[in-house]
């Protein structure tokens, strides 16, 4: 058995996942289905300039659609959106704030403009957080988040790890939903 501190527990947690579910399903992920939209006003990542989205945020040639407050209901988002959402959101973010990565932020990001490169950002985020979580052993990960996790920057870092390990779950397999229904759309209308 291998090491069975809390540490290597909830960093295991998020690795057998991702190692034997949620990245071989991104596998091959191309870029139609990246920037399919399947429903009208969609959120996405988009070239800079043809968003219709309150919010098109993002430093480079493409930007993410948001809005603040978000609208209820809230547009269905493309896989482009929801990579987007975890490789700034939930990693690119936590990682700056707790892992030495520079700053970043929905607005500073230059968001992938194909699934090649979007990959490519979130195997970097995921790594590094990976990394991160390793890094702090079981002491770290009984230190309050600080000031970057707001409100809940009282709660040890190991509530962080959970959540974020919810998030990447939780969105990633969104995005595996979505490609099952893009392949079964593309095939009934073939």
């Amino acid at each position: 058995m291998t090491d069975p501190t809390w540490n290597h527990l909830l960093g295991d947690q998020i690795a057998w996942h991702w190692t034997n579910q949620l990245r071989p399903r991104l596998a091959g992920l191309s870029d139609d289905e990246y920037l399919w939209e399947p429903a009208p006003g969609c959120w996405s990542v988009r070239p800079r300039g043809t968003g219709t989205a309150p919010v098109q945020a993002g430093s480079g040639a493409m930007t993410i659609d948001f809005a603040m407050p978000e609208p209820d209901p809230p547009p269905l988002t493309t896989i482009a959106w929801r990579l987007g959402h975890v490789i700034v959101g939930v990693l690119a973010v936590r990682n700056a704030a707790h892992f030495g990565r520079a700053p970043t932020d929905y607005q500073s990001f230059a968001y992938a403009p194909t699934a090649a490169a979007a990959l490519a950002q979130l195997d970097a985020e995921y790594a590094t957080w990976q990394a991160g979580v390793e890094s702090l052993g079981d002491t770290g990960l009984a230190r309050p988040c600080g000031p970057a996790e707001g409100p809940y920057g009282e709660r040890p870092m190991a509530a962080l790890v959970l959540h974020i390990n919810r998030e990447l779950i939780h969105h990633l397999a969104e995005v595996c939903l979505l490609r099952d229904l893009y392949r079964h759309t593309r095939q009934e209308t073939s």
